[in-house]
């Protein structure tokens, strides 16, 4: 399950693409979430998706 809190997402998806996977789109179609989702509610916090590190940042 994703977390809904923005900050604990932050921690759950960076972990995830660090440690399990190698890009976000890899991540969200293995755990069946929405990228559209999970980059909206982390941009209203102040972070977006870098693919070449391949983390939120």
């Amino acid at each position: 399950m994703i977390p809904k809190d923005p900050a604990m997402l932050l921690s759950f998806v960076n972990l995830k693409l660090r440690d399990y996977y190698s890009d976000l789109d890899t991540l969200c179609r293995e755990l069946d979430a929405d990228r559209e989702e999970i980059t909206d509610r982390l941009s209203r916090i102040g972070y977006h998706y870098d693919g070449d590190r391949n983390q939120f940042i």
